[in-house]
């Protein structure tokens, strides 16, 4: 679930800090940067580990702070596909059940990988696990605030680095006194998480934690 990272990066130090062991002061300028970033292709910084190699220290012309590069490690939550995890359920909609661990919110099991049969209840805004016995079926709801065990089946990551404005269209120049601004719905209002995890619930034993307690 976690993993030690190395990275290389080039960490500036304002000369009022120059008091400090130049140590402390990357390390704190390292968890500003990362700590509860995500990179993209590694995953969710947490906090740095250490700090493995310190460069040469240089201060350029007008600009009175040092710049050193640093070599160092980085705890990151990144699990492997098909490891197995527990979360809590944040809330239920049609795309699936949205799971949370406390710090890493971004976990979704679509609606085909939970077990089956499954159907959503739109009143109470819940998935239901119609489990079948030999006296009929009994619906299992998956309550918001469950704890759930699921499997790793796959890993979302997207670039949300920011880019420039859209270009404007040729056939459609604009009139006098009149908004060159895209419509809400085209200018990306609806942000996308940058790392996303895809659960599936498919074995006996996988699923709400209540009903095999109980």
């Amino acid at each position: 679930m976690f993993v030690l990272v190395e990275m290389v990066d080039t960490v500036r130090i304002p000369p009022w800090v120059f008091d400090r062991r130049l140590n402390d002061a990357i390390a704190e300028e390292l968890n500003k940067k990362l700590a509860n970033k995500v990179v993209y292709n590694v995953g969710l910084c947490i906090c740095l580990y250490d700090i493995t190699k310190l460069e040469d220290s240089y201060i350029f012309p007008g600009d009175g702070a040092s710049h050193t590069k640093v070599h160092f490690r980085f705890v990151v939550f990144h699990p492997f596909l098909d490891e197995i995890l527990v979360g809590k359920i944040k809330y239920c909609s049609q795309e699936g059940v949205h799971v949370t661990m406390g710090f890493f919110d971004d976990i979704l099991i679509p609606p085909e990988s939970l077990q089956q049969p499954a159907k959503f209840d739109e009143a109470e805004q819940v998935w239901v696990w119609e489990y079948e016995t030999d006296e009929g079926a009994h619906d299992l709801y998956m309550d918001q605030g469950e704890e759930i065990r699921f499997r790793v089946a796959d890993e979302v990551f997207v670039d949300t680095s920011p880019t420039g404005p859209a270009a404007a269209k040729p056939d459609a120049p604009a009139q006098p006194g009149q908004s060159t601004a895209p419509p809400a719905e085209e200018s990306g209002d609806k942000k996308e998480a940058p790392y996303t995890l895809v659960g599936t619930i498919c074995e006996p034993g996988l699923g709400l934690l209540s009903w095999w307690n109980s």
